[in-house]
C-alpha cells in the first residue's frame, strides 16, 4: 500500500508504484471508505511547466473539484486541473506575517491564490497585483477572491508575467513562487520594487547537500547581477523536502533598485 497521501478536502492524492497500478481501483476504494473522501487521483507525473498543471489520473469518484481551509482561507480549485502542494501551508501562513499594512505586494506567480489570499486576508495591503497565466487557475483565483471577500484589495491579471502590464518601481514585496527556480525572475521582480527598497522572496529546489548558504549565495549574486543593491543579507529557509537529496526553499532578501 501507498505509505502515505495528500488529502484535499474531498479528493484524496496518492503515489502508486508500478507493481499496485494493476489494483488501483481496489486501492482507490479502500481509501475512499477509510477516509470518507468523494474522489482519490494517483499522480502519474510530475508537475511541469510554467502553467503548473498536475499529471493525476482518477482511479475511484467522479468529481475533482474540491476546496481546501487553511487558517480561515478558503481555497477552491479542480484537483484534476490545478496544483495544490499541502506542504506549503507553514510558507503560506509565514508570509501573511511578513507584509505590513498598506504594503503593495506584486505576485508573479498567483495559481489559486496561494500567497495572494492569506496576504489580502490577514496583513491589510494597499493592493495585491496577483499575476496567473492558465486560464484554469485564473478562473478559481477570481472565485477565491470572491468567496474570501477579498476582491476589493486583489487586482487579477491573467497573462504571462514577463508581459503583462505592471507598475514599475511600486511594489514594496514581489513573491517570486514558481519551482523548480525562480531566479529568472528576478530582473523583472527587482524593476518591480520601489526606489526605496523592497523585499523579494525567491523560491527554489535545492541541493541537500550544498545546504541553504549556497542557494542564498546563489541568489544575492543574481540579485547584484541586475544593479541592484542588497539592503540585507539573504535569509533562507525549507520549506518543504522536495525528493530525496533536494529541498524547496525560499530566500528572503531586501534590496534596492540600482540607478536607471
Amino acid at each position: 500500500m501507498p505509505a502515505g497521501y495528500h488529502r484535499m478536502g474531498r479528493v484524496l492524492l496518492v503515489r502508486l508504484p508500478s507493481e499496485l497500478r494493476p489494483f488501483a481501483r481496489t486501492i482507490g476504494a479502500a481509501w475512499q471508505r477509510e477516509l470518507g473522501v468523494e474522489t482519490v487521483l494517483a499522480q502519474t507525473g510530475p508537475i511541469q511547466g510554467e502553467a503548473r498543471h498536475p499529471h493525476v489520473e482518477r482511479i475511484v469518484g467522479d468529481s475533482t473539484l474540491t476546496e481546501v481551509v487553511e487558517h480561515g482561507v478558503r481555497y477552491r480549485f479542480d484537483a484534476a486541473e490545478v496544483m495544490f502542494a499541502t506542504g506549503n501551508r507553514t510558507e503560506r501562513q509565514r508570509i501573511a506575517t511578513l507584509v505590513a499594512p498598506g504594503e503593495v505586494v506584486i505576485d508573479l506567480f498567483a495559481g489559486i491564490g496561494y500567497f495572494t489570499l492569506p496576504i489580502a486576508r490577514r496583513a491589510r495591503p494597499r493592493v495585491v497585483h496577483a499575476v496567473e497565466q492558465n486560464p484554469v487557475a485564473y478562473r478559481f483565483l477570481e472565485e477565491n477572491l470572491r468567496i474570501n471577500g477579498v476582491a476589493d484589495v486583489v487586482h487579477p491579471l491573467l497573462g504571462d508575467n514577463r508581459t503583462v502590464a505592471l507598475p514599475t518601481e511600486s511594489a514594496d514585496r514581489v513573491l517570486l513562487g514558481y519551482l523548480p527556480d525562480s531566479a529568472p525572475w528576478i530582473p523583472r521582480a527587482v524593476s518591480l520594487v520601489r526606489p526605496e527598497g523592497g523585499w523579494l522572496h525567491i523560491h527554489r529546489v535545492v541541493d541537500v547537500r550544498p545546504g541553504l548558504p549556497a542557494a542564498t549565495a546563489e541568489i544575492e549574486r543574481a540579485v547584484e547581477a541586475t544593479g541592484a543593491v542588497r539592503e540585507s543579507a539573504g535569509r533562507a529557509r525549507e520549506v518543504k523536502p522536495y525528493g530525496p537529496g533536494r529541498s524547496h526553499v525560499v530566500v528572503d532578501l531586501r534590496v534596492r533598485p540600482g540607478r536607471r
